[in-house]
This record gives C-alpha cells, structure tokens and sequence, in this order.
C-alpha cells in the first residue's frame, strides 16, 4: 500500500510531520511521487481519438448536458473544465508530434508522465460498495487502496433481417410517436410509449402488433439481453440478394443505444430480470457517452473507461496499474450501475460473441487497479 507521506491534498502542501492538522480526504488525494509502472497502453493513436472525442463533446458547453460536462472531482485540486480540455489535447498534440517525428510515442514514458502531469490517487469508497457487497465477493473483497476493474465488450451477434425461430427478438428504432420529438421533448411526454413499456412488455411483441416502433434486426434472447447490458453491438447478418435465386449476403452493422424507457438499473438483479429496455440507433462505429444519439463520443477498446460522470465529471484521463504495468484510458462512457459508484471503473475490452469468450481472454487480468486522475500541470 502506498505511505501516506506519498499523498498530500492539492491546495496544503505542507510537512507530512504536520498532517495531523490536515483534513486529509481518504479517497482523492494529489500524490506527490506517483508509483508509474512500465506503460503498456496499446495505442496512443486511438487513445488520441477518444480524447479528441470527448473534448469534442465537452465543447457542446455545460448547459448542453449539465452535470456531465464539468470538472467533476478534478475542481478541487484545480482541475477546472479547461484544464480538462487542455489535458486531452495535449495527449493528441503529443502523440500526433511523435508520429510526424517517427519516434516512438512519449506517451510510452514514464518519466514523460511524470514529468507533465498533476496525479491525483483515486482510492476506493469500500462504504458505497459494502451497500451492494451482498452475495458479490468482488465488492466484498475491494482492496483499501485500489479500486474494482469490471470490463465490458463490444457484442458481436449473428442477426437477420426477418423475424425467425431462432432470431424472434428485435432491436427497435425509437417508437414512432417520438421520431420528430428531442430528447427533452420526448421526456417531458410520459404518454409516450417509451415510457409506458418495460423490457418484459416489449419482448412479448407488442411493438410489432401495433406497429409502434421500427424493427431494425432480430436476435436470439441471448444475444437481445447482452445488447442491452453492453450497449453496443456490431451485428452479422443474412439479407435477401435475389428473390429469384434465393441467394443471400452477410453484412455487418454497429447498433447503439439511442434512449430507454426511463426504469433504472437494479444492481441486485439479472440482466433477464432488468425492467430497463434502451432502443437503439444505427451508428458507423462503437460509441461511448452521449445523453443523445446524434452526440456521442466515438470509442476504442483498451483506451477507454465507464464510470460515474456525474461524480468524476466526462473525459478525465485516468492511468491503471497492476504488477509493475500502467495503461493511460479516458473516460469516455457509462452505465446504470455507475449512479453514485466511486470505487469501480468498467474497461472496455474489447470485440467479443459471448462471455465464455470474454473471460477466456481475462482470466489472468486483475479485477483490482491502482487509478491516478491525470492534469496537466500548469507552467
């Protein structure tokens, strides 16, 4: 575990002989002499694109998402929203510079890191997570001094375009009645039939019958639960080529959550047992965080994070360590069980059909990270 002497708040940079008079604030603490290990980020380029995503969307300003674009916990230790921004383009500015020059990205040095970079520790909040620790040994076992590294994937599904046996579960566009309706429009309107139907109404094909919403592919369950809990979805599948020689083609497309029907996600209960539905949007490539479909933050595997924006605040550039290795992500996304979460982070890890295939691929990859909140320092 890291010495205290280690971490020291931002704005009382005094003798550690003397904290005792300090408030020390046991979750975000500036470090002093952060313990980088050997970086291991898989690709400074995508990094960059996320980056350059997120700053995209913090520029939309604060009173287009209110709560989402903000410091967040950087404010206390001078982290204000431009200083945000400031920090995720010079993440591109370098890696970018670095391309031009054919040298190997500074992004890969840790002193390099260390040299620009404010480090804010982020320890866990174990009392939020005993409140959901029941029956869960991962919260349970939360270490003091990392925080809980779930992980989740891109969803890769077989669909077709025709409702079938094997595939009688749609993706819906966003019902009809709210097409031509913002987002604050449509939730202003609890008439609306997003509002009325939960995921056990939907599935019983009641959109369909009175055709209220467009079907845009069809599933296996299977395939329809993990959409949703993933979010996003890159689907294969058969279309019709020629009526006249029954031939067919495969294709692939991205689908994207676009709004849900406004029920929570229950931390305590099975994905099949959610009431939550989300329809979903056609996009050209994996998304991350947006209150709405035609704003979104284009995301990579391995670069990018899920977390509690309201708390963090969007697009803080967090490193991960574990034995010796240390990854740089943004955080870029989230997800229903982030409401009020301080002690985990959800990796995105990358194209996978199912979990057996995911966890096959993370087996020996730690559930616990060290997580430092990079700033760029001020000069």
């Amino acid at each position: 575990m890291m010495k205290l002497s280690a971490l020291l708040p931002f704005t009382l940079l005094v003798a550690f002989n003397s904290a005792a008079s300090v408030a020390v604030n046991p979750i975000f603490q500036l470090e002093a002499k952060p313990e980088i290990g050997e970086m291991v980020t898989s690709s400074t380029a995508e990094l960059c694109e996320v980056a350059k995503g997120s700053v995209d969307y913090l520029n939309l300003g604060e009173d287009y998402d209110p709560g989402i674009i903000t410091a967040g916990i950087t404010a206390q230790f001078g982290g204000d929203l431009d200083r945000v921004k400031r920090t995720l383009n010079f993440i591109c500015q370098v890696e970018q510079t670095d391309k031009l020059a054919g040298t190997p990205s500074r992004l890969m040095d840790a002193n390099f890191i260390a040299e620009h970079f404010d480090v804010i520790r982020w320890m866990p909040d174990k009392n939020q997570a005993q409140g959901f620790a029941k029956n869960k040994p991962l919260l349970k076992n939360i270490p003091d001094d990392k925080i809980l590294l779930t992980k989740y994937y891109i969803k890769l599904a077989k669909g077709t375009a025709k409702q079938t046996p094997e595939t009688p579960y749609a993706l819906y566009a966003i019902p009809n009645d709210e097409k031509d309706l913002s987002l604050e429009q449509a939730n202003a309107d609890l008439s609306l039939t997003r509002h009325q139907l939960t995921k056990q109404d939907v599935i019983t094909g009641i959109l369909d019958k009175d055709k209220l919403a467009e079907p845009m592919v069809w599933l296996s369950r299977y395939d329809l639960e993990d959409s949703l809990m993933q979010g996003t979805v890159k689907v294969d599948f058969t279309t019709d080529k020629s009526a006249s020689d029954d031939s067919s083609e495969i294709t692939s497309q991205f689908f994207n959550v676009h709004r849900n029907n406004g029920i929570g996600y229950k931390r305590n209960l099975k994905k099949e047992q959610q009431g939550r539905y989300w329809y979903f949007k056609k996009t050209e490539s994996v998304m991350g965080y947006g209150k709405d479909a035609n704003y979104k933050i284009p995301v990579y595997p391995l670069v990018t994070v899920a977390g509690d924006l309201a708390h963090l605040g969007l697009g803080k550039l967090i490193m991960l360590t574990h034995n010796g290795e240390s990854r740089l992500t943004v955080l870029a996304d989230t997800g229903g069980a982030f409401e009020n979460n301080q002690y985990q982070l959800d990796y995105l890890g990358g194209y996978f059909k199912n979990w057996d295939d995911y966890i096959n691929t993370y087996r020996t990859f730690s559930d616990y990270f060290e997580a430092r909140i990079l700033l760029l320092k001020d000069k």
